[in-house]
């Protein structure tokens, strides 16, 4: 074995044992003297930086000898960032942007891959794909919004990691790692938080986690959480006449004169939210060899009101009439085994999730907006023919999710010169859609049959199902450079059956005009819509990577990623074809280094992305609110990508990480033959800003028996598009550029720490996300503004045990 080996091989297995490797530089420290002389002298106190453990690449290493572009936030620093959900922990992943209309309804894209689709629940799949611990979490729906405690990690890999994470991941993953059960002795702990949101009112949080050891061989954990948190929009009191109609509508009790009330609904504070679940985890250790992990979570989420404002009645204010709540209730169940085959490691992850989302949500713009336009309100009428005085529209819908995931794989010992990750994958996940659009006292001669007040109907039941064969090879060629190359051939299916869309008596081109089967199913009037499409195909990655030093190492990377190709529900001649695949290749040149004695991490990477036959569903203006999925064309997206993490002092640690991204479309978005295109050549792809960035100083020191300390986190986001469309981007403008900051100071002493903070210090109202409630030429007058919390002050207690 050679000395180079031998240094490898001892490095592995101190990350094992999670001790720190200290490399010293030279060259860089001497560097750093000559920029800061007071460098010598810290560089005898300073801190080092500890090793972070990941498993990218389905084996456990450290972030600095893996090849890819990750970001990771540890435990330690997931707890000084106060990050419990996804907005939080997004802020500080500078390639990753998202779209919400509130907690549990999220969407992410990395790295610019994103269209601006509205994210249907008959549409594609997303770019990105979610995992708690081993087991996939993505739904159509958007990210699983999982309470972030007693967490190890959150890994964000950028760019397509096809060949080892499936179709979900065509831009990047995102995994959330738990802490596991341990053995080896008890731990405890909680955690109580206190605050006040600007605009709004009180909320807080309680968390508490305990590991126990049960044997010398297992342990269980346990871990739960409540969480209530204030609104910070208005629902003002106004009142809405329709044209056609004359008839008005409060929103308020006693109503204004002559108008009906629809219900006493102005209320401040009007999106708060309550948050609650538990994580249950054992481990046992069946032998030296063997070991199995049962785990179960479950989380319920519950919201009121809107969490975007409307610039035309106020800042952080909304005029709606009717009900808007959410309830988001999940569970997963999963079981994971590991072994070893001789020298080979065995690992099977399997899991059920299951996910009930119901969402009562206001939907009056549409008839409002529709019927000064158009005169739409005609259309809307009793059982005598009479125009209602109120057409508005509410939904009552539910999503209902049952997905399973199977995944077994062996790996070779890391310190061969010959190794590799080898496995099968399964998944299957059942959709129910239900949205109910209702109109109170719509005749029953235009309300869909079986369903009074039902304007439209969506009634289906979607299923998607995926299996794969993967794997990866590495050689070293050299102790310094090592090749390595991946594939995965995968195997797709989408189906959908049900029925959408009116009654026979009020349209002739959806609904139960164009049902081909009198089967009434799921309690549906018929049955209009019964399709599926297969796909298969394979992908892949090429790797070189080249250590320069212990502490340095560049890499050369090229994967693909792909989303599966769907359905077009809408069956109205001439029918909008079944869309196709869409994949992601990435070239990717990046480098990760270790500076000053283990006290300087430097790791980035420049990229070149070319996406084509890119999947973008809209609302077409035909007053139908059906969406059509097309394949819109091409785009390519350059990059850089950096974080830096420094322990300057032993008391002043600095770390930061920022995203310079350009993005644009290489040829015309014409979604039909023939037509106009809706979007040119050159145009910026939505959403992602050409550069976002964050930095965290926190300055340690000692009162008397106390370790105090101070810190302070900005994260700037540029300015975006929240649409592809140039006549959207035509009516909404640009979303502007914002920067929120971040203060806390505390102290900790035997166990028991103390943090008072103010998050969003300056009360920056970022726009994150621009949407109407129809058509946006229709709608797009009324537009509504995706916000941050606003300024929040609170206090935390803590102990641990």
């Amino acid at each position: 074995m050679t000395r180079s080996r031998r240094r490898k091989l001892q490095r592995t297995k101190s990350l094992r044992r999670n001790r720190a490797v200290v490399t010293a530089v030279p060259l860089a420290s001497a560097v750093l003297a000559a920029i800061n002389p007071a460098f010598a002298q810290d560089q005898a106190d300073a801190g080092q930086l500890g090793e972070l453990l990941v498993t990218a690449q389905k084996r456990e290493e450290s972030l600095q000898d893996v090849p890819l572009s990750i970001t990771a936030l540890g435990s330690e620093q997931l707890e000084q960032l106060n990050i419990v959900d996804f907005e939080d922990y997004v802020k500080y992943l500078p390639s990753v942007v998202f779209t919400t209309f509130g907690p549990g309804f999220s969407v992410a894209y990395f790295r610019g891959v994103a269209s601006g689709e509205n994210a249907n629940h008959s549409g594609p799949q997303p770019t990105v794909g979610m995992y708690l611990d081993e087991q996939p979490i993505t739904t159509i729906q958007g990210a699983v919004d999982v309470h972030l405690y007693d967490i190890a990690r959150v890994e964000a890999l950028a760019g397509p990691q096809g060949t080892l994470y499936g179709a979900s991941s065509e831009a990047g993953t995102i995994r959330i790692i738990t802490n596991k059960p341990d053995p080896s002795g008890f731990d405890a702990g909680y955690d109580l938080q206190l605050n006040s949101v600007e605009n709004g009112e009180e909320g807080y949080l309680a968390e508490a986690f305990v590991n126990v050891p049960l044997s010398e061989k297992a342990a269980i954990r346990l871990v739960g959480w409540y969480k209530e948190d204030s609104g910070f929009i208005d629902n003002v009191a106004a009142t809405r006449t329709f044209p056609t109609s004359g008839g008005c509508i409060s929103n308020f009790s006693p109503p204004a004169p002559g108008c009906a009330a629809t219900a006493n609904r102005a209320k401040n504070s009007y999106n708060d939210a309550e948050t609650y679940g538990a994580r249950a985890a054992l481990r046992i250790d069946l032998n030296d060899s063997w070991a199995i992990t049962p785990s179960a979570m479950a989380q319920k989420q519950k919201t009121n009101g809107a969490f975007a404002y409307d610039p035309n009645v106020g800042d952080l204010s909304i005029a709606h009439y009717y009900p808007e709540r959410s309830e988001d209730k999940w569970y997963q169940a999963a079981l994971t085994v590991e072994g070893k085959i001789g020298n080979f490691d065995l690992v099977y992850a399997g899991a059920y999730l299951k996910r009930d989302d119901l969402v009562d949500a206001d939907y009056s713009d549409y008839a409002y907006f529709y019927d000064v336009q158009s005169g739409y309100g005609a259309y809307w009428y009793d059982d005598t023919g009479t125009p209602l005085a109120d057409p508005s529209q509410f939904i009552n819908g539910t999503d209902y999710y049952k997905r399973q995931s199977h995944e077994l794989r062996l790996t070779s010992p890391q310190d061969n010169r010959f190794r590799f990750v080898a496995g099968l994958f399964y998944q299957d996940q059942e959709h129910e859609i239900y949205q109910n659009y209702q109109i109170n006292g719509l005749g029953d001669a235009i309300s869909v049959s079986l369903w009074p007040d039902t304007i439209w109907l969506t009634n289906q039941l979607r299923e998607d199902t995926d299996s794969a064969v993967f794997g990866e090879v590495s050689f070293d060629l050299t102790d310094k450079l090592t090749l390595t190359g991946g594939f995965r051939a995968y195997d797709t299916k989408s189906s959908l059956k049900g029925f959408f869309g009116f009654g026979a008596g009020y349209s002739s081109n959806y609904g139960e005009a164009l049902c081909f089967s009198t089967e009434q199913f799921m309690g549906s009037p018929c049955v209009n819509l019964d399709d599926s499409v297969d796909d298969s195909g394979s992908i892949f990655k090429g790797n070189v990577t080249f250590r320069v030093t212990d502490d340095a190492m560049v890499y050369l990377t090229y994967s693909e990623g792909f989303r599966p190709a769907g359905i077009n529900r809408n069956n109205r001649p001439p029918n909008p074809p079944q869309y196709k695949s869409d994949f992601l290749t990435n070239y990717e040149l990046g480098w990760k280094t270790t500076w000053a004695g283990n006290r300087l991490r430097f790791n980035g990477a420049v990229f070149y992305e070319e996406w084509d036959d890119i999947q973008f569903s809209f609302l077409p203006p035909s007053g139908s609110g059906l969406t059509i999925i097309r394949n819109a064309g091409a785009a390519e997206i350059k990059g850089v990508e950096a974080d830096l993490t420094w322990a300057a002092t032993a008391s002043l640690l600095l770390s930061g990480g920022f995203a310079y991204i350009d993005s644009e479309l290489t040829e015309d978005y014409i979604p039909d033959p023939g037509a106009p295109p809706d979007a040119f050549a050159g145009s910026s792809l939505p959403l992602t800003p050409d550069f976002k960035g964050n930095l965290t100083a926190r300055f340690s020191f000692d009162v008397g028996e106390s370790e105090a300390y101070v810190q302070g986190s900005a994260v700037y986001s540029g300015s975006t598009w929240s649409d592809l469309i140039q006549s959207i981007r035509d009516i909404y403008g640009k979303q502007d550029a914002y920067t929120i900051a971040d203060f806390t100071a505390g102290f900790e002493r035997n166990g028991i720490s103390v943090e008072l903070f103010v998050n969003n210090a300056f009360d920056e109202r970022a726009r994150l996300w621009t949407y109407s409630g129809c058509f946006e030429g229709v709608c797009g007058v009324n537009p509504y503004y995706v916000t941050n919390q606003p300024r929040t002050y609170g206090l935390r207690f803590g102990q641990k045990f």
